[in-house]
């Protein structure tokens, strides 16, 4: 009997020492498991920090270019101007943007290391696209005179009149000849502005009226539904070159002005970029050869 209570403890106290040894080896693997665990989310703790920082590194990194030039797009140049401006801005035959004021935008954006970009707007919304960022700057033939106040302007770099345009046969030959006429000139262009300050002309015409751009002006001119148009005497002298002659400038003026590239109001940092350049492009001759291309001459006046 004693024997086999003997065995009886012994059989228990191995059953005993089995069952320990297998817990432990389970609290083992869970404590490796934990391990591997923590080690695992330690990693993506480090990966998400890292994400994080990256993220927030790159907001920074994205305006360096539009805080060193006053840009609103990083890397960009973007060129607000009026498509149907011939020579300042225009759609060329092969449906390209073009014209005198974008060869020297582009000849800008490229020495500044910046995507030139062309972009056309509606004339009378010009002031919303450059309020609103979608633009960096109005170029295009953009009259200083009368906006001092409204834009941070570049120093001017074309002299320009707004003159009176009719048909090479018209009998009109000065602005006397006007009186009881029909007069056209472009929506919120700057021949409008003077003539809306020329009462004492206006007065005279059977009807003044606008149109959104000067092709449609000219076409209506050449159909003979209106007797003159109001507008700028290098856009006018342009169109009259492309059209044989067809029509005619009247000696009298109605104003004169002055040219500038006109950005937001307090935009000075971009004004200065853009004005270093111009006159890296005086110095070295460039001004004066993309003139000669479109005008036949140097007419520019920027650092005369």
């Amino acid at each position: 009997m004693k024997k086999k209570l003997i065995s009886v403890i012994l059989t228990a106290a191995m059953a005993m020492t089995m069952f320990a040894g297998c817990g432990a080896g389970e609290t083992a693997d869970t404590n490796t498991e934990a391990e591997v665990s923590d080690d695992a989310s330690a990693e993506e703790t480090a990966e998400d920090a890292a994400a994080e920082d990256a993220a927030e590194e790159t907001p920074e990194a994205a305006t360096d270019t539009a805080t060193t030039y006053g840009t609103n797009t990083e890397g960009k140049f973007i060129v607000g101007f009026d498509q149907e401006f011939p020579p300042m801005g225009f759609v060329d035959e092969n449906g390209e943007y073009t014209g005198f004021d974008l060869a020297l935008a582009e000849e800008v954006a490229t020495r500044l290391d910046l995507e030139f970009v062309a972009q056309p707007i509606s004339w009378d919304a010009k002031d919303m696209e450059l309020s609103s960022g979608t633009i960096d700057c109005i170029w295009n033939g953009f009259t200083i005179n009368g906006r001092e106040d409204d834009y941070t302007f570049s120093q001017p770099y074309l002299n320009n009149r707004q003159v009176f345009v009719v048909s090479s046969d018209s009998d009109i030959k000065s602005q006397a000849d006007l009186a009881g006429k029909i007069v056209e000139v472009q929506a919120d262009s700057s021949a409008e502005a003077a003539l809306n300050d020329n009462t004492e002309l206006t007065g005279t015409f059977g009807n003044m009226q606008t149109v959104p751009d000067y092709n449609t002006a000219m076409m209506d001119l050449e159909q003979g539904a209106v007797d003159a148009i109001a507008m700028d005497e290098i856009v006018a002298a342009y169109q009259i070159q492309s059209k044989e002659s067809q029509f005619t400038i009247l000696d009298e003026e109605i104003s004169h002005e002055e040219y500038g590239i006109g950005f937001l109001k307090g935009n000075e940092k971009l004004k200065e970029s853009v004005e270093t350049i111009l006159t890296e492009m005086r110095e070295d001759g460039t001004l004066e050869k993309i003139s000669t291309e479109w005008f036949g001459s140097d007419i520019t006046t920027f650092g005369k």
